[in-house]
């Protein structure tokens, strides 16, 4: 499976800095100091509908993760997957009467879209559920006859037990755990499971449902975990720098594909870090496809919003931050991008070099984005107006393209736009996930579910 186009990510002069982020496992604001070549996980989609503002929030927040590595000379080595074979897209499949690879091929190509637009510089390896699934079945295997997992009725159990490290993601406790995993696709009131949360590895094929040659285990399809824990192993092995996606995949996605990797090789941990974004909003709800109260990219786009204004409207909140979409979040996305851009048009405007090292202390400090735009001094003031769904712009002069370009490439570098990029917005105060605090008062906005 092929990912997006990447986009220029210009050159910077001077040094980055060292990124320090908020990890999941421990608490904290801890620092990564990858080696020459920074890894990275993310969880993708599952292609069943568009790619919605909690996506989109997701996605920016470890595109920033990748600018600041590559702001430090280093490389990047980032895998992303698509669950595309999964119960939600099943039955949406069913639903509308359409063929379910088809479905998930056109969502998968309109996501791709959407990240081109946004400029998201893309994965190195873009991975597949079904492309992935001849790696799967050693794996399940080799947990099976090691007896970290048993059959049930055909199906395939990880057993939670057979890791010493379970729980040391998500930190939460076991009516916690067991509440979410009811919640988000686990089947704690099965009868004849040895623990409640014991998950799936592999699901015996169903009537009328795709199903694969499991070799030993017979055919039908794997769990969702164990499908990005033989992602991530095949590509970047133990110990890889992130693991990122949103805070609704700190468990049981991310517990669970920790403790099946740490239970397949004997080492710990999984990942240096645990990195989770912030769920979004609309009309006082969380952003959930169950519910249907999305604001599309796409839509957004056809609608004519220029997409760095959508950019800059996921920039205006940290990115650990819960926070709500509404017209007013996008219009003064729209106006501020109109300052900006005539801002780092202007001859007069002042040089980039500050503006460079404050950008660069704020995304080096948990990726604080918002953090300019709340302390620092604006580049430039310029009229702006924005309607509703109304593109902000503001044309350059040719006496101004030398003097921009400088500043140009700043927002260009750390937040992926070309010279006439922008700048974050305000930030609302910081909270802790609520899908942390209170399991059961959110509902799944960003995950590859």
């Amino acid at each position: 499976m092929h990912a997006w186009p990447a986009s220029e990510v210009p050159a910077l002069p001077g040094e980055g800095r060292d990124l320090r982020i908020h990890d999941t496992a421990t608490g904290g604001v801890i620092p990564l100091h990858p080696g020459p070549v920074a890894r990275i996980y993310v969880c993708g989609i599952t292609p069943y509908d568009a790619t919605h503002m909690g996506h989109a929030a997701t996605y920016n927040a470890f595109d920033l993760v990748q600018r600041v590595w590559l702001d430090t000379k280093r490389q990047v080595h980032y895998v992303q997957n698509v669950t595309d074979v999964d119960d939600p897209l099943l039955e949406r499949a069913e639903r509308d009467g359409v063929d379910w690879v088809g479905l998930a091929e056109k969502e998968t190509a309109l996501f791709r879209e959407d990240m081109t637009a946004l400029r998201m510089l893309p994965p190195q390896h873009y991975i597949g559920a079904v492309e992935a699934i001849p790696g799967i079945v050693p794996l399940v295997e080799r947990l099976r006859d090691a007896g970290a997992a048993y059959e049930l009725d055909g199906d395939v159990y990880f057993s939670v037990e057979a890791d010493p490290h379970f729980g040391k993601v998500s930190n939460l406790d076991a009516a916690a755990m067991r509440l979410l995993s009811a919640e988000r696709g686990g089947d704690p009131d099965r009868p004849g499971k040895k623990n409640p949360l014991d998950p799936m590895l592999w699901m015996a094929a169903r009537e009328g449902e795709p199903s694969w040659d499991g070799a030993s285990l017979g055919r039908g399809r794997p769990g969702w975990h164990i499908e990005c824990v033989a992602i991530a192993l095949d590509h970047l092995g133990m110990g890889f720098d992130v693991q990122g996606g949103g805070s609704d995949l700190a468990f049981p996605h991310h517990e669970m594909g920790a403790s099946h990797a740490q239970a397949l090789t004997g080492e710990f941990p999984m990942a240096k870090a645990y990195v989770h974004a912030g769920m979004v909003a609309l009309n006082g709800e969380k952003m959930s496809k169950s519910k249907g109260n999305l604001v599309f990219v796409s839509k957004l786009r056809r609608d004519g919003v220029d997409p760095a204004a959508i950019r800059l409207a996921l920039l205006a909140h940290h990115y650990r931050s819960d926070w709500e979409w509404t017209d007013a979040v996008l219009e003064e996305a729209l106006a501020r991008l109109g300052t900006w851009r005539a801002a780092v048009s202007r001859p007069d405007g002042p040089p980039a070099e500050a503006l460079v090292e404050e950008i660069r202390d704020a995304l080096a400090n948990d990726l604080d984005a918002p953090a300019r735009a709340r302390r620092g001094r604006p580049l430039g003031r310029a009229p702006a107006r924005a309607g509703r769904y109304r593109r902000g712009r503001a044309r350059r002069g040719v006496a101004g393209r030398r003097r921009a370009a400088g500043r140009g490439a700043v927002t260009g570098r750390v937040r992926g736009r070309a010279p006439g990029g922008f700048s974050p917005a305000r930030r609302p105060p910081r909270r802790e996930h609520a899908l942390l605090r209170h399991p059961g008062a959110a509902t799944r906005a960003t995950s590859s579910r």
